[in-house]
């Protein structure tokens, strides 16, 4: 089945949202000198972002459930430019904070419609392929998008790559609206929220949110910390991180087109084997991140595995949800920012315990380790159900 080109343009987006969020933390010092604030006050910038996706992808997308689709992206990308403009103009650090929080709400509403308008356009079998491409929107802002955001912040000033970003929502917007003309099935009005909320009551769509919290804390954890352990750990100098980040940057490339491919047809055994991957990695990272050249290559793996493993977590919640994936699609963006925002904060406490740098990714794998376990219950609850649906025609027979 070939891709519609709405998909492609949707991941466009999401390069321009998923940007916005990483690329602070290259202008910390620029914006910390900016305001007279503290480097680590800088970082709550951060923090601020990845609770406000938590809490404003669902509340963004019960606000707007009633609206077309189309309409719904399109007053999150203007939004999000506004947001956008605000931190560009913004005086004090209290502006700018809440600047990043408007933005981030937007970006989680975003997200989540963005996911139920592909999940439309496509048939069930090529679900998680259309749905890597979205995420790879997010995996190129971090390759790209964040590179080149921090190089303009150092060069003209941090402000520029706020405009810059803003004016690429604008651009985003006019392309969403060219791909999505009304009248079309995947533009329909969403059902009610009760309905939504109704998807709620399966227990197998809550174990499938905490599989992904667990696994992004996980990931989060470990890469947030990995500058320390290619220069403190591996002795490599500080120019070498950089290298390692593309390396996963090209990894991350990878595992988008593997577990697209593979997610749709072969779902549990992707999962599994992305997630028995990660705890390898990581716990090779644990042992022998003090060799150079085994963590350089730790770096490009673990981005294939995880990219990889993110894929089909990431099609299971809509295939859970059933014909109410809207609200569902908003708590699997929750979820993994739940992660975001957990990992670092685990990552750090073993560090400030003294364990060493190398902490963070052994804590990593435990938890990739408990990510698989949750996997595997998952698969025995879907054996369950389906057992118990086909019970009855069995009597029937009978």
């Amino acid at each position: 089945m070939r891709i519609p080109r709405a998909v492609y343009v949707l991941g466009a987006a999401i390069f321009v949202l998923g940007t916005t969020e990483f690329v602070i933390a290259g202008l910390l010092p620029e914006v910390a000198a900016d305001f007279a604030v503290s480097i680590p006050k800088a970082g709550l910038l951060i923090s601020a972002f990845a609770i406000a996706m938590v809490v404003g992808a669902p509340l963004l997308t019960v606000l707007t459930l009633s609206w077309p689709r189309r309409a719904t992206l399109l007053g999150a990308l203007g939004l999000f430019a506004v947001g956008q403009v605000v931190g560009a103009l913004a005086g004090d650090y209290a502006t700018l904070m809440v600047a990043r929080i408007v933005t981030a709400s937007a970006t989680g509403g975003f997200w989540a419609v963005a996911g139920v308008v592909v999940v439309g356009m496509v048939d069930p079998a090529h679900r998680a392929r259309a749905l890597s491409l979205l995420m790879g929107g997010l995996t190129v802002a971090n390759v790209l998008g964040v590179p080149l955001g921090t190089l303009v912040g150092q060069q003209l000033g941090w402000r520029a790559t706020f405009w810059i970003i803003g004016a690429a929502a604008v651009v985003a917007a006019v392309a969403v609206r060219a791909v999505l003309p009304p009248g079309r099935r995947d533009t329909t009005t969403p059902v009610s929220v009760r309905a939504e909320l109704r998807t709620f009551d399966n227990g197998r769509l809550w174990l499938s949110l905490a599989t992904i919290a667990v696994f992004e804390s996980a990931v989060m954890g470990t890469f947030s910390y990995l500058a320390p352990v290619i220069t403190d750990v591996a002795g490599m100098e500080a120019r070498m991180v950089p290298v390692a980040l593309t390396l996963y940057g090209v990894g991350s490339l990878l595992g988008i087109q593997i577990g697209g491919r593979l997610s749709d047809r072969h779902p549990w055994a992707t999962t599994y084997t992305a997630l028995g991957a990660i705890v390898v990695v990581l716990g090779v990272i644990t042992v022998a991140g003090s060799v150079p050249a085994v963590l350089l290559a730790a770096s490009l793996l673990l981005g294939v595995v995880v990219f990889s493993a993110a894929t089909p977590l990431n099609a299971r919640v809509f295939m859970l949800a059933g014909p109410a994936p809207t609200l569902a699609g908003a708590a699997g963006t929750s979820a993994f920012n739940v992660g975001n925002t957990l990992g670092p904060w685990l990552g750090g406490l073993v560090i400030t315990a003294g364990w060493g740098f190398r902490a963070p990714a052994f804590v990593g794998a435990l938890l990739a380790a408990a990510a698989l376990v949750l996997g595997l219950v998952s698969r025995a609850l879907d054996a369950r159900v389906v057992a118990a649906e086909r019970k009855p025609l069995v009597s029937c027979r009978e």
